[in-house]
């Protein structure tokens, strides 16, 4: 059996922030199923700001508890995505920075509506590529949380 000594272990669940959208204690789900990263959004509204394309957003985070955060990030590309159920979802993509344990690197995160869902945030396999980790789906929260000051965080 081969090991990597440089590739870090995560769970199947992590708890991360984004702190370029004032957002700590977000609990996310790793799928490793998933290309993208998704992000629970609602209130979405496109907007232009300096010539570019942006959007206005609400993010729900907590499942017993819901919290909800205003943000407002720029479009990098508007992709059509296949939900697990097969079916197909024009949604506005963004770029953030995300931090999970002691690591922060940007990555990209789908808008969609996850309110059925039980994690508000997924992590999918190409920010696992991007920060070279590896899932061992047996643990959970192995990485402490994120430590980050956070301006404008809840």
């Amino acid at each position: 059996m081969k090991t990597f000594d440089h590739l870090s272990v995560i769970g199947l669940r992590e708890w991360i922030a984004l702190p370029e959208l004032g957002m700590v204690g977000l609990r996310a789900k790793i799928d490793t199923g998933a290309s993208t990263s998704t992000l629970h959004a609602s209130d979405i509204v496109p907007f232009q700001k300096h010539g570019e394309r942006w959007v206005r957003f609400t993010a729900h985070l907590g499942t017993l508890v819901q919290r909800r955060h205003r943000c407002e990030a720029q479009v990098v590309s508007v992709k059509t995505i296949k939900s697990s159920n097969g079916q197909a979802q024009t949604r506005y993509v963004i770029r953030t920075q995300v931090a999970l344990g002691d690591r922060v690197w940007p990555i990209e995160f789908t808008l969609a509506c996850r309110k059925t869902m039980r994690y508000r945030v997924l992590l999918g396999s190409k920010a696992l590529v991007q920060a070279q980790l590896v899932v061992n789906p047996a643990l959970t929260y192995v990485q402490e949380k994120p430590t980050l000051s956070v301006p404008g965080a809840q």
